[in-house]
């Protein structure tokens, strides 16, 4: 897969939800000249397609933020988890570093 495709099926995501129709594979697949299939098969085209069509079906409801604010929330949470982990492992680091000198 090129980065090619991969802009080409992102821009043709945003001008058809510019054009106010809905994101659909046939149309993404005819605008950008490949097949429903090579869609449907390559997980990164794929993604960017389903991610459009969401985020346009579900832009202007309130329960949607708030799905998407916790979300957020939660992704935000597991990267301090992570970062306070690291911190503490190099913390042990150089503690070690400090005793053995």
């Amino acid at each position: 897969m090129t980065t090619d495709q991969v802009a080409d099926v992102e821009h043709a995501c945003v001008t058809i939800i510019d054009d106010g129709q809905p994101v659909t594979f046939a149309d993404v697949a005819s605008r950008v000249g490949l097949s429903k299939t090579t869609l449907y098969r390559r997980a990164e085209l794929r993604t960017i397609i389903e991610e459009h069509r969401a985020r346009h079906r579900d832009a202007h409801t309130l329960t949607a933020l708030v799905v998407e604010l916790d979300q957020l929330r939660q992704g935000l949470e597991a990267v301090a988890a992570k970062v306070r982990h690291h911190e503490e492992l190099l913390r042990r680091l150089q503690r070690r570093g400090n005793k053995t000198k």
